[in-house]
């Protein structure tokens, strides 16, 4: 059994790599070399036979994209130190690159300098190729977003709705070529959409000033802020062109929006004074003129106030004549001004010299709504003709509130067979024949 044991010590001293033993501590370092020198030898031998096919442990050939892809999933986690060993083929898989990272280092987190680096600072670094393909959309949709079209190329496709920015075009160069390219096709969707860009990216005096020797383009613009109604900036064209026709024209159109007739007729004044050519400034002066007098004629001569005191027309016969003409006209807020009065303390009234039961009946010949017709019958002095007036226009609150300011229980009652089952009136009745406060009459 000793003899044994001598002959196994014996073989394993003589080999080139000897057994490990706690006896040979000071030999530590020479191993240390040894197994070093070996595994250079070997990975020289490995990366110099590039006519080998390499293949993985799963039987791939190293390189592929199957095999790219799982090493490139398998690289987003770090397995522990040590998992992977260098005399392995994983390790010598990697074809040869001008890096001075390996797929080692990815799991190890250090570079063949020997320097420790983070997983996530391997992968960012520019040097390191991917070799999964990326995922993405197909060249052609891709170039929709291209930032490299030249101006005409983003015209031509501008022209076929197709998706193109135009922020790339920075310099003054760029976007006056763009403009020059949009007018060439002459097609005004185009040439609108540029001007619209320039407008927003130039400075006002610099778009003007090429604007001026690009006449197509300056039609379009016009045409567009006038369509718009940015009026300032159109002003602001006209007077860099020194048009100063078009700047009193411009102005001068501005009274359509104006709708009170006071107001206008001032601006119309300040409108005078503008640059208008002889013809115009006449139209002006004239235009001023006949507003001024129109305003006086209604305010004065034509108003109903100033037709009666100058013919002397009864009260009566002025009151009938307004009310049936405003409410021919459905004017009902002219009608309610109409009975309108205010004493000296401020508190507003109606009175009608008519009588409301006359006003009831021009306003029911007239069509009006119920809500306008029941304002007035409660207005009617006279009980009887009040009742009668709401029960012949089926005005059941004014009856209900009448029946009930009586205190007559009994024609309230009446009533109540009268009005709709379920309805908000019925309701309205037994709620009022409810109430114990009311002392009823019968």
């Amino acid at each position: 059994m000793s003899r044994a044991r001598a002959d196994e010590d014996e073989y394993w001293h003589s080999s080139k790599c000897r057994a490990f033993t706690f006896d040979d501590d000071d030999d530590e370092l020479c191993q240390l070399k040894e197994s070093k020198r070996a595994v250079n030898s070997l990975r020289d031998i490995v990366d110099d036979d590039d006519d080998l096919e390499r293949v993985s442990w799963s039987g791939e050939p190293v390189g592929s994209i199957s095999w790219s892809i799982k090493e490139t999933a398998s690289s987003s986690v770090s397995p522990p130190e040590g998992s992977l060993q260098k005399g392995s083929s994983s390790y010598a898989a990697l074809p040869k690159q001008a890096s001075s990272y390996s797929l080692s280092s990815f799991f190890k987190g250090r570079n063949k300098l020997g320097s420790f680096q983070s997983l996530s600072d391997a992968l960012s670094d520019a040097g390191v190729k991917s070799y999964a393909p990326e995922l993405r959309r197909p060249k052609a949709d891709y170039k929709d977003y291209s930032s490299d079209w030249s101006p005409k190329d983003t015209v031509r496709r501008m022209q076929r709705g197709k998706v193109c920015s135009l922020e790339r075009f920075r310099s003054l160069q760029e976007k006056l070529m763009l403009l020059d390219e949009a007018v060439a096709v002459h097609d005004g969707n185009v040439i609108t959409a540029v001007l619209i860009f320039l407008k927003r990216t130039l400075k006002k005096e610099i778009l003007f000033r090429e604007l001026e020797v690009r006449q197509v383009a300056l039609r379009h613009l016009i045409h567009f802020l006038r369509e718009s109604e940015e009026q300032k900036l159109l002003l602001d064209l006209f007077r860099f062109l020194d048009r100063t026709e078009e700047v009193a024209l411009s102005q001068y159109r501005e009274h359509l929006n104006i709708q009170d007739a006071d107001k206008r007729k001032e601006f119309l004044k300040g409108c005078i004074g503008l640059p208008f050519s002889a013809e115009d400034a006449a139209h002006v002066q004239d235009h001023y003129t006949l507003l001024e007098r129109q305003i006086i004629i209604e305010g004065t001569f034509s108003s109903p106030t100033n037709l009666k005191k100058t013919f002397k027309i009864p009260d009566k016969q002025y009151v009938l004549t307004a009310l049936a003409a405003r409410a021919k006209l459905r004017a009902w807020h002219d009608v309610d001004a109409l009975f309108t009065t205010k004493n000296w303390l401020g508190y507003t009234k109606k009175r009608a010299p008519i009588g409301f039961h006359r006003v009831v009946e021009v306003l029911q010949r007239n069509n009006a709504p119920v809500q306008v017709v029941q304002e007035y019958v409660r207005l009617v002095e006279d009980v009887d003709t009040r009742l009668n007036l709401a029960t012949k226009y089926k005005c059941h609150d004014v009856v209900i509130d009448t029946y009930r300011d009586l205190k007559d229980r009994i024609q309230l009652l009446a009533y109540r067979c009268k009005v709709e089952r379920g309805s908000s009136e019925e309701d309205k009745i037994d709620s009022i024949l409810s109430n114990s406060q009311i002392r009823w009459k019968n």
